[in-house]
């Protein structure tokens, strides 16, 4: 009977929430699109803390809101009601403070320009000096293993060296925090695990906080220190689960007994918000 327990740990009040300032709050967010037949609740009395330095990802099946709750903290959809307040600020301030960087489902790459120039972009747009735009781009390229391939157009890359490309753009402007939105789900189950490692890694060296959107389980298991499971529309959020796996984290973890049993955890989450199987 340690369930109570868990979901304690992932209350507001907790330690590990005060042990770091709070990135991001939401508290009672609500989203309805107006429709022309019945107004559509995408999601529903929202409360989530997440604290500096978590990785924590969102899971559910399609159409939960998963992504519009990505979207309100990212200022790229409004709330009905409710508040969010990201790193103290609202979602419109801490947009204009480019308090963090975004990363697509697709890559979004603009095709005329070479991966470097990709990266460069939004540092250009900044008004940073083109010398100092293209040193950060270089670390940045560096860092998501793409050094050797800045001359190249997105279209001479595979899709899971053009999703590095936008990471590393996200990355350019040192953003506090990472928003992903199902980076990896247009790819293949081998680059996704490369990349899932990668990021990982990079998350281990830089504690970011990163707020991931996923489809997969073992996607959110391998990444997160919480999975945040989602309940169909109306969106609410059903169970906090807190990582029992170690900090450091490699994929020979998903054969652990730690690993299937967190994974199990998150698909029962997710059966029980149906109420019936699928």
């Amino acid at each position: 009977m340690n369930a109570p327990d868990r979901r304690a740990a992932a209350a507001p009040t907790s330690p590990q929430a005060n042990a770091a300032p709070s990135a991001v709050e939401v508290r009672r967010a609500s989203v309805i699109y107006p429709s022309a037949d019945a107004p559509v609740h995408a999601l529903s009395e929202i409360d989530l803390t997440i604290a500096a330095g978590e990785f924590v990802s969102l899971i559910g099946p399609s159409g939960c809101g998963k992504t519009t709750l990505l979207r309100v903290i990212a200022d790229l959809e409004p709330i009905t009601s409710g508040q969010v307040l990201v790193n103290g600020l609202t979602p419109h301030q801490a947009r204009l403070a480019r308090a963090y960087g975004y990363v697509f489902q697709a890559p979004a790459l603009f095709p005329w320009r070479t991966v470097l120039g990709n990266v460069m972009l939004p540092l250009q747009i900044q008004g940073r000096p083109k010398v100092e735009a293209e040193a950060v781009a270089r670390e940045h390229l560096d860092r998501v293993g793409l050094t050797g391939f800045e001359r190249k157009y997105p279209w001479q890359l595979s899709g899971g060296m053009q999703q590095r490309v936008s990471i590393a753009r996200a990355l350019g402007f040192e953003p506090k925090i990472l928003m992903m939105d199902e980076p990896f789900g247009a790819l293949d189950e081998i680059t996704r695990d490369g990349l899932n490692d990668q990021l990982q890694q990079l998350w281990q060296r830089e504690r970011r906080t990163v707020v991931f959107v996923t489809h997969s389980i073992a996607e959110a298991v391998y990444l997160s220190t919480r999975i945040v499971v989602m309940s169909p529309r109306p969106g609410r959020i059903l169970k906090i689960i807190p990582s029992t796996l170690p900090d450091a984290r490699h994929l020979g973890l998903r054969d652990t007994p730690e690993f299937m049993a967190l994974a199990h955890e998150v698909r029962e989450g997710l059966a029980g918000g149906h109420g019936h199987p699928h």
